[in-house]
């Protein structure tokens, strides 16, 4: 695995704690020259210091340039990890509109233009990886947080659309999708976030170890929750079983609030 990062520029955005730190601290020990983005500068410069990265902070949709001239010209791995998640006000209350934008800029829009970016560059040089982080939510669904599961949902269709487009060009593209990773997102998911995903919640340096298999086997779609393939299937196979299933959670849910 070294051999297909040793040396490599590396962004991660959305990496002053959580998944995006572990993804960083991962890519340094394999010999990366590892950017770590973060909207908090603080946090972003604590992460580098301690991997000896460079700290870019700021907001994710718009440090790609800067990223590049920190990395001396080149960006060859590009982890599109920032996101946020609001939780819904429940039946009635509507999540605002305000939250619903943001969400949109932050989980799918600031990964579209960063690939909008890259992407002249890595077709003319024939390489490049683009790394998604998008949830299981982005393959399924999620109680209590509409604007996320749809938000990622549209993350990992961009995925996808850049993989099929793109890979006999020499873009590799991964989609990690993981359940619940304990982090400080998980602590703000609440009551939906407690039923459904801290039971099964893994660290975030278990989802870094998944991406670093799937490079290795080549592989597009990351499931750091094995059984998240299982529920996959059944949503595509039997939907209406699927969704009964997840009704049942969003009545217990309720039970609870």
């Amino acid at each position: 695995m070294v051999g297909a990062v040793q040396e490599a520029g590396v962004v991660v955005t959305g990496a002053g704690g959580g998944i995006g730190a572990a993804l960083a601290r991962r890519f340094a020990a394999e010999g990366a020259r590892v950017v770590v983005n973060d909207l908090d500068a603080g946090r972003a410069e604590a992460v580098a210091e301690e991997i000896g990265g460079i700290a870019v902070p700021g907001d994710a949709s718009a440090i790609v340039a800067d990223a590049r001239d920190a990395l001396g010209g080149t960006i060859d791995v590009y982890c599109a990890n920032a996101g946020v998640a609001f939780e819904d006000a429940g039946p009635g209350r509507p999540l605002d509109e305000k939250s619903w934008a943001v969400s949109w800029d932050v989980n799918l829009m600031a990964h579209v233009r960063a690939a909008h970016e890259l992407l002249p560059e890595w077709l003319e040089r024939g390489s490049g990886r683009f790394v998604s982080t998008v949830s299981a939510a982005g393959l399924l669904t999620m109680i209590g947080a509409p604007s996320y599961s749809v938000t990622k949902h549209g993350a990992y269709a961009f995925a996808e659309w850049l993989s099929l487009t793109y890979r006999h060009r020499g873009l590799k593209v991964h989609a990690i999708c993981p359940q619940g990773v304990r982090t400080d997102m998980l602590t703000a998911s609440g009551s939906a976030g407690d039923l459904v995903l801290r039971p099964t919640a893994i660290e975030p340096s278990d989802v870094a170890d998944a991406l670093f298999k799937g490079i290795e086997e080549d592989r597009f779609l990351i499931l750091p929750h094995p059984e998240a393939a299982k529920y996959y299937q059944l949503r595509a196979t039997d939907p209406d079983h699927w969704l009964a299933n997840m009704n049942r959670l969003q009545q217990k849910w309720e039970e609870t609030r």
